[in-house]
């Protein structure tokens, strides 16, 4: 089963936006990345069997503050 994940990070500059996305795009069972948000500071992925929580940790680690929004199931 697909799901969206939404975590908000602190993207400072177009570079770390650009490592965010290849961060998460690296994750396994990914099929999307987005950038969504006002300031473009949401980054919204849709998967099956994604480790949300633990695509938190590694933005954390890679980029600075993330905070993991929701996690919803998507239906076909």
């Amino acid at each position: 089963m697909q799901q969206k994940i939404v975590i908000k990070v602190q993207l400072k500059c177009n570079k770390c936006r650009s490592k965010a996305m290849s961060i998460a795009a690296m994750a396994s069972g990914v099929l999307s990345v987005q950038l969504e948000g006002d300031k473009r500071d949401q980054v919204v992925v849709i998967g099956d069997g994604v480790d949300a929580a633990g695509m938190t940790t590694l933005l954390r680690k890679k980029i600075g503050h993330a905070s993991l929004e929701f996690v919803d199931d998507l239906k076909d």
